[in-house]
């Protein structure tokens, strides 16, 4: 239990990885968290349907959009 109290194991690059780690994920969540805001508040209704049914593909978005 002391290993993790001695003031060695709290070294400047252990310090750094530690924070660099902690950037990258904080940034990873936020990008993920920001996909998700914009997905569910794009506008679904300005997506063209196609005109038959069984087509695959979707059509670019309306003009007006």
């Amino acid at each position: 239990m002391t290993l993790f109290l001695t003031r060695s194991y709290w070294s400047g690059p252990r310090i750094l990885a530690l924070a660099v780690s902690l950037l990258i994920a904080a940034v990873f969540i936020g990008a993920n968290a920001h996909l998700v805001i914009v997905a569910f508040s794009s506008q679904s209704e300005c997506v063209l349907k196609p005109q038959q049914e069984g087509a695959a593909t979707l059509r670019a978005a309306k003009p007006s959009c």
